[in-house]
């Protein structure tokens, strides 16, 4: 029997709804019993109302002050407190809590990351924000209060469930697959002209549209190897990354001796957050399963560095270290956002990244960047104001 108390932050968002799957079938299954501390959402009033009904959280958040008194009038009568806004959401990762679930997309999710880092539950982190921009101080910071920190991407996941923590000298490399996205078989040229549905259109996996995005340029990829370095405390040059179209070896690691450990499944991010949700038991759901001999066969390729530059650019960060990750995050964010919008091309987008990166690098803000939340809260709005100008620059010269 698997019994957490467990906060959600972002429960409307895709990772957050089906953590609460995998609870609501654990508590059916009779092989799991969950209580729910805060549950945290966005605009969507109505779902975040009808979790809440649900699970009766202490407290119940929308990101979005000018909706609370709807979010209040629609859990009437629950016992359920509502809240909103951006001090209400820290507020709710900080309460008694077995468990964190961190889903919060973008740099939105930083704050209430950074909070529940420092009340001693388990942070299962699936807002990759967070580790890229505040790295190994992040990870103290759990280390500080008792903590743990899982990761929930599926890729950190993977060699989550294969690293030798206690003997991380064994390990020569740690190699993340990419699915290659949906244009990984498109030239540069009919790259130029892709809409924002055929960059969100992924031949495996069900995402929101920005991480699509990222999928789509490769930039994910990037600040995965970003935060792979700083949770296996691994420099850049024993990460590596191969194209694997079918998306089934969700990462690997190569030991020292000549052996390689990977981790597989069917591309479905239940499998890593019921992974982060019940460690270090497993929990039982109805999982796809892996039939090798129906597969028929799994194929890796290189990346292409010129038609996925994002992939250089965010190893160039990490590797120059102290803000550049941030700045890098900050930047494909903005410009990402700008292809959503159809305000910029989408080879613009590592373009906007490469100015950005070189403009902060050549002002000494990234050298500069102050450690933890605030410093990197405060780079990161500074990036953005000039990936900004970026985006508007190239929209003007379209």
């Amino acid at each position: 029997m698997i019994e957490r108390r467990v906060t959600v932050l972002g429960s409307t968002g895709s990772v957050g709804t089906s953590t609460l799957d995998l609870m609501e079938h654990a508590e059916t299954a009779g092989t799991g019993q969950f209580e729910v501390a805060a549950l945290t959402g966005g605009a969507n009033i109505a779902k975040l109302a009808e979790q809440a009904r649900r699970w009766r959280p202490d407290v119940a958040v929308t990101a979005d002050e000018t909706r609370l008194e709807e979010l209040k009038a629609a859990l009437a009568g629950t016992g359920v407190e509502a809240a909103a806004g951006e001090a209400a959401i820290t507020e709710a990762a900080t309460r008694s809590t077995d468990l964190v679930m961190a889903s919060i997309v973008g740099a939105a999710g930083l704050k209430s990351a950074w909070a529940a880092a420092a009340t001693g539950a388990t942070l299962a982190l699936a807002n990759k924000e967070s580790l890229v921009c505040c790295g190994s101080s992040l990870i103290q910071r759990v280390t500080a209060a008792g903590g743990r920190l899982i990761p929930v991407d599926s890729e950190h996941s993977a060699i989550f469930q294969v690293f030798p923590a206690d003997a991380p000298e064994q390990v020569a490399k740690l190699v993340l697959t990419a699915s290659g996205g949906p244009f990984r078989k498109t030239s540069r040229e009919a790259m130029a002209s892709m809409t924002p549905e055929q960059a969100v259109a992924h031949p495996n996996w069900s995402m929101g549209a920005k991480i699509s995005v990222d999928s789509a340029t490769m930039a994910n990829k990037g600040l995965e190897m970003i935060e792979a370095a700083y949770l296996f405390g691994m420099p850049a040059a024993k990460i590596d990354v191969v194209v694997h179209p079918e998306s089934i070896i969700h990462s690997l690691v190569e030991y020292v001796d000549g052996s390689t450990l990977a981790q597989m499944g069917p591309p479905d991010m239940k499998t890593p957050i019921a992974c982060a949700l019940a460690w270090p038991d497993r929990m039982a759901w109805p999982a796809p399963k892996l039939d090798l001999a129906a597969l028929g066969r799994l194929t890796f390729e290189a990346p292409d560095p010129v038609r996925f530059p994002a992939l250089r650019l965010a190893r160039e960060a990490l590797e120059a270290g102290r803000g550049a990750p941030t700045v890098f995050n900050a930047a494909n964010e903005v410009a990402a956002l700008a292809f959503l919008d159809r305000r910029l091309g989408f080879l613009n987008i590592a373009t906007v990244v490469a100015e950005t990166l070189d403009r902060m690098t050549a002002t000494g803000a990234v050298s500069q960047a102050g450690d933890g939340c605030e410093g990197a809260l405060a780079l990161d709005a500074e990036a953005r104001r000039v990936a900004a100008g970026f985006v508007q620059a190239l929209a003007l010269a379209a």
